[in-house]
């Protein structure tokens, strides 16, 4: 029977991924049997370098977590060798840097992975990790507003046909230059107060010549 230290231990390792599978805006579930070591090392580094984390997992302990925030279609894959890549903050690194790798690394293989809180299927995962990341996408809407308007619209369908709604990208970008005026209109109205104020002085003065007889 475990000692009460491995039970607390264990807790915490699932207390960990469930934080995890919560937190997460993206995760993917692979297998990396037969990777060798420089392989391992290799894609260890290159997801550090996107700014994901990446480790082995338990499958009895993640399954235990994954049925804690509602994961159940996670269940069938926690089997075998199992490593979890999550991204907190770029919803497309984790499927595109193990997409990418496993193209020249076969013994990589993508069991299941999750978006924004849902579970999804392979081939989602895949059309996912074929969307450019968060900056690239950013910089075709913001050169296609600059361009005829048929060239934004095929770039936002490109987008649309790629999962992404490019919505949240474009409406930061066209709220932006609507708070410029709003903020210098307060310094071109300054110069039209003060003119009234010299004017007022010289009507003042006919009233004083009663005084002076």
């Amino acid at each position: 029977m475990p000692s009460q230290k491995v039970l607390e231990e264990k807790k915490q390792i699932v207390a960990g991924l469930t934080e995890q599978f919560k937190a997460a805006v993206s995760g993917v579930l692979v297998d990396y049997c037969g990777l060798t070591v420089e392989q391992d090392t290799k894609l260890r580094n290159k997801l550090r370098e996107a700014g994901v984390d990446y480790k082995v997992i338990k499958n009895t302990l993640a399954r235990l977590a994954a049925k804690e925030v509602g994961f159940d279609e996670l269940d069938p894959v926690l089997n075998g060798p199992t490593a979890l890549a999550v991204s907190m903050n770029d919803e497309v690194a984790p499927a595109k840097v193990i997409a990418d790798f496993a193209k020249d690394n076969d013994k990589l293989e993508i069991k299941s992975g999750f978006l924004d809180g849902k579970v999804i299927s392979l081939d989602e995962i895949k059309k996912l990790a074929d969307t450019p990341n968060r900056e690239t996408l950013i910089a075709m809407v913001m050169g296609s507003l600059n361009a005829p308007a048929s060239k934004l619209a095929r770039t936002l369908q490109a987008l649309i046909d790629n999962g992404v709604e490019p919505a949240d990208i474009v409406k930061p970008a066209a709220e932006a230059p609507a708070e410029t005026p709003a903020e210098e209109a307060p310094v071109e109205e300054a110069p039209v107060e003060a003119a009234p104020a010299e004017e007022a002085a010289p009507a003042e003065a006919p009233a004083e010549e009663p005084a002076a007889e």
